[in-house]
Parts: C-alpha cells; structure tokens; sequence
C-alpha cells in the first residue's frame, strides 16, 4: 500500500496524464472553445489508472496484463496498438464500415495447438524485452480480467500445419531426406508446428539492450515516426509499447518439447525475410537457397530424434525495406564496371546511410521464449546473429554455411562480400582480396535497364511518358532555357503552362533547370549543378558525358 509520502507526486502524475489525455473545452454546449490540444493517441481513455505491469514475474497474475486498446476505461498500460503494421488496416475496416470499433474479438477455440513453455527465461527480465512470453495464453490465463471488461489480447498464436516445399521434394526424390511418416510424408509434405509472434517491447529493456537511456529511445522512436506515438513523450509512466513493425513466425519440425532439453540435437535457422528471393526464387541472393538448406537439416536433425527451428522474421532488405533494397539493386548494376563483390556493402551505404539496420540484438528473445539453451547445428554464417545469440547466454556447437553448390550464379557477389567481411565460410569459403575484386555480376545491360543516359538529357526525362532511352531532344533544352526564367518551376513540374511555351515532354528538365542561376542557363546541368552537392546514390546521373562523377 502507498504511504501518503508517495501519494502525493503519484497524484500529481496522474492528474498531469488527465491533462494531457484529452481535449478540455470551455463556453456553451451550443458553442465551445477549444483550450489546448489532445497529446495522446487515445483521448478519452488516460483517465483511469493503468494495470501495473511488473516484467520479468514468472507468475502472469502477478506480472498483469498487457492493455493496448482504445475502448474507453481500459485501464490501458501500453503505447501503440495491436496488430503491428496491420493496424492501419483496421483504421480502414471502421471507416469503410465493415468494422465495429467497439468489436471484441471472440477467442472461443483459438487455444495454442501445442504448449510452449513456461521455460526460466520467462521470469528473467533481461533474457526477453520484445516478446510477451504469456502472449498465447491470455484468453485463459487473464479470463477473469477479460470478464471483468480488461481488453487484453493475444499477440502470440500457435497452431500446426501441413507445408510444400519444392526443394524439399527434390531433396526426397534425390534421395537426401527419406519420408518417415510423422514429420516428412511420402509426399514431400512436411508436418510443422508454427507460431506467429506480434512485437511487445519493454521499453526500459530495449533501451539497455542498445546502451542508450530509455529517455533516448523513447525521443528517437517519437521522431523516426515523425510524432505517431507522443505518449512516449508524454506518458513515461507505460514502459510497454507495440510498435507499428512486421513481426515473426516459427516453423518448428518434430517434438516441441526436444527444443528446450539440452540433451537433444537442435537445429536453428534465424532468417530475415527476403521476398524476392524466398518468394519469387530471384537469383541476385541466397536467401532461398538458405532457407531450404536450414528446412532440410531441421528436418533431417528431427527425424534423428531432435527437434529443428525455423525462426522467420519480417526485416526485409536488411530491415532498410524492399524499396530501399530495389534502388541498392539498381545502384550495383549501373555502377562502373556492373556489380562487384567490392562495391556491395558500399552501394547499401551511398543508399541507405547504413550498410544494415537489423542490428540482431533483438533477436535472440524469440530462442528464450522456446527454452533453448543449445544449439547444435545453427545454420547461418552470419557473425551478427551468432554474436547476439551467443552473447545472450545460448551455446551454439557448430555452425553450417550453405553449401556451394546452392549459391546462385548471380549471387556469388554476394556470398564473396559477406565471407571478405567477416561472414563465417566455415571450410567452404575461402575469400582472398584477389577473389573479393574478380568476383562480378549483371551490368546495368545484363540487368535490362541501360546503364547509359543520353549525351544531352539528365535523367529526371526518362520518367515514364517522356523522352525514350537513348534518345536525345535538343528542343527541350531549348524550350526549358526559354521558359524557366519567367515560369514558376512548380508550374513546370505540374504540366500547367500555357500550350505552346514549353513541350510536355520538357516540363521536369525546365523545373530542374529552374534550380541554377538565371545567369547561368547557357551551361550544361552537370556543369551548374556539381556532384558533389548532391546525395552520392545520385551524382553519377549528373556528370557530364565522358567524364566520371567524383563520387562514380
């Protein structure tokens, strides 16, 4: 029980939370004043106290609940919103009227179709800060609370399936992988049990992970969402948040239980999502190929009375993004000389900023959730996963690259920076500075784009619905010299000048144009605009013909 000592500055708080927690009006009911603005992304709802959340109790009743809605008195405790990305999407469903804001789920029958848990790592509050180690059972554990009118719901559901795998029937059929009838049929079907696993961060916790203050994280994580979130300015008393981030999925092969006895042989494959690749088989990477290679030996150690774990989480190009992955593309293959095992780390950074936004010291909490203490065969030759894993207190045996013959021909780049770097070849790959400099892919003419921009026209031209490829129009230099000293380049850009001034085609040079000095419209682009000003990903489209750019 609170002393009257300690009374006083938490009523002070939670007077300050009622202040800021909704809009306060003043005058008639006909006609009110608005007195200040709402700094929370749930007004109406910070009235009321929020359920005490102590991280780290082994025991959920003691640990409570975790409340993120926007039903008014939910006594909520968390910041954001379930559902992570996903969440716009029902902002979408209520305003389009096929979602009833008010709606609580019905969790009749959705109980895990396999226990996990509870494992020690549960109770510890360092070995897990993004994960909710109760998030599957709450319907059962927290049912009085619910019943009470406590919106808590599941961020973590378990369930079994059945997967079909083409490279695993291959691997049947070639005899690699033989059928048992329990994990692999006779089919090429593969028995699994999956989980699918929502972000909950603890924010105190994640904040020690990167070494930061959780004052730091939380300013950060307001500004990088350009202010979505400013109860993580404004209520520092809820320390849990559900950010707006992809979550992840474990396939587990054989017997749940093998995963967490040390005794048993355990097969792990950590893998960051790649659409292009896991999805449409592209061939720039090995994503794919190592991610049936980890299937395979997850079943093959299953079946040799262990237990295989597939942990598949949605960081897609590095957790930069895939548009960001694409331009990198783009940038490798147009580069002097094509792609080079030289230039790929190089090319992510004149992008990105940065060559890797992953930063895996997240990642071992979903390991700690499933018991694991061993790995025997852990099936990546990535240092970064290793380190955070072992690191965290998880013993790994032996580590297994991919083998050679799976890596595609355009992915030898790839697998050729990565082992020169630092990625662990085992006996594999074996990377010297000569081999890291031989080792080329596609060039821009390979890849099916043209490499070249033509001798008098920039590149903004060949958007689509203007000048072809290759093709130059001295008529649009014209054009633009004439009509950029006298038009406002916004009406350039937006095709609004009168017929006759300037071509359509023109409309985006003469805006770009617009951008140097009046005095100075007689000289080429490149010459008016040096590179060096520009973003290094985009001064190799300004340099002037036959001469290199000082960032190429």
């Amino acid at each position: 029980m609170a002393t009257e000592d300690a009374k006083q500055p938490l009523e002070a708080e939670e007077e300050a939370r009622a202040r800021s927690s909704s809009v306060t009006s003043t005058g008639s009911a006909k006609k009110r004043k608005i007195s200040y603005v709402s700094l929370t992304s749930h007004p109406g709802v910070g009235r009321t106290n929020p359920i005490p959340v102590e991280w780290g109790n082994p025991d959920p009743i003691k640990r409570g609940p975790v409340v993120c809605t926007g039903q008014a008195n939910a006594r909520r405790n968390a910041i954001g919103a379930h559902g992570g990305s996903y969440c716009i999407y029902r902002a979408l469903a209520i305003a389009s009227n096929a979602l009833d804001p008010d709606y609580k789920p019905n969790f009749t029958n959705t109980q895990p179709a396999a226990k996990i848990g509870p494992y020690a790592q549960w109770g510890n509050p360092d070995k897990i800060v993004t994960i909710d180690p109760f998030g599957a059972v709450v319907p059962t554990i927290f049912a009085k609370d619910i019943e009470e009118g406590v919106d808590t719901r599941p961020t973590i559901a378990i369930t079994k399936a059945h997967i079909d795998f083409p490279e695993i029937k291959d691997a049947l059929r070639e005899g690699r992988l033989k059928p048992d009838g329990k994990i692999l049929m006779p089919d090429g079907q593969v028995n699994v049990t999956k989980a699918a696993i929502e972000p909950c961060w603890y924010l105190p916790g994640v904040a020690k992970r990167f070494g930061v203050t959780e004052d730091r994280l939380r300013n950060l994580l307001f500004r990088e969402t350009n202010g979505m979130y400013p109860e993580l300015l404004t209520r520092t008393d809820l320390h849990m948040f559900l950010p707006p981030i992809g979550g992840l999925t474990i396939y587990i092969f054989g017997d749940v239980e093998s995963i967490s006895d040390p005794s048993k042989k355990l097969a792990v494959r950590v893998h960051d999502e790649c659409n292009g690749s896991d999805v449409f088989a592209s061939d720039i990477c090995t994503c794919r190929p190592f991610l049936h290679y980890g299937i395979e030996v997850a079943i093959e150690t299953a079946q040799q009375g262990g237990a295989g774990v597939i942990v598949y989480f949605r960081k897609e190009g590095r957790a930069l993004g895939e548009v960001t992955k694409y331009l990198v593309y783009n940038a490798r293959k147009r580069q002097e000389g094509g792609d080079k095992a030289s230039e790929y780390f190089n090319c992510t950074q004149k992008v990105a900023g940065v060559m890797d936004s992953r930063f895996q010291a997240l990642m071992p909490d979903c390991l700690h959730w499933l018991g694991i203490t061993k790995i025997d065969k852990f099936v990546s030759m990535s240092n970064m996963k290793y380190d955070a894993i072992t690191e965290s207190g998880i013993e790994i045996i032996e580590r297994i690259p991919i083998p050679a013959h799976l890596v595609p021909k355009d992915a030898q780049v790839e697998i050729t920076a990565k082992v020169y770097e630092g990625y662990d070849g085992g006996s594999v790959y074996k990377v010297s500075k000569d081999d890291l400099e031989a080792t080329t892919g596609r060039s821009g003419n390979d890849f099916g784009v043209d490499g070249e921009k033509p001798a008098n026209e920039p590149a903004l031209l060949l958007a689509p619905g203007r000048v072809a490829a290759g093709t130059a129009a001295p008529a649009c230099d014209q054009a633009a010299s004439a009509v950029t000293s006298r038009v406002p380049p916004i009406l350039l850009a937006r095709g609004l000048v009168a017929a006759g001034t300037a071509a359509p085609a023109c409309d985006q040079a003469a805006s770009a144009r617009h951008l140097a000095r009046a005095s100075d419209q007689r000289l080429p682009l490149s010459a008016r605009i040096p590179p060096r000003s520009l973003s290094p990903s985009l001064s190799h489209f300004w340099a002037s013909p036959g001469r290199k750019s000082r960032s190429a």
